[in-house]
């Protein structure tokens, strides 16, 4: 009978932890949109282009420095807008809503 109670807590316990993961890929896609939106925002403001639109052209995990750290996303991404481009690195914690968009080596000009 306590095998049996173990169990009981043992199996959810195990099942959330397994359903909790999720891969990079997985982990990548679900902060792209807002990265997206971070980049393509400085650059409507930088251009001046309220048209500018973006395109993701690449994107990294970044392992935390420290153990137990804050994993981010990396993402590098091309606006284009008015004749203009420019690239934007852009940065996201995981889970969390907000991303820091910096500017790429080509500026806008």
């Amino acid at each position: 009978m306590q095998g049996t109670q173990r169990g009981i807590f043992v199996f959810p316990a195990l099942a959330l932890f397994l359903g909790g993961c999720a891969s990079p890929q997985q982990m990548l896609a679900s902060e792209e949109e807002q990265a997206l939106l971070t980049a393509v925002r400085r650059g409507q403001f930088e251009m001046s282009c309220p048209t500018a639109r973006g395109v993701v052209l690449s994107a990294n995990l970044l392992q935390p420095v420290l153990w137990n750290g804050i994993e981010r996303a990396e993402y590098t991404i091309g606006v284009e807008g008015c004749g203009q481009k420019a690239t934007y690195v852009t940065v996201c914690p995981l889970g969390s809503p907000g991303c820091v968009a910096v500017s790429g080596r080509n500026l806008a000009q």
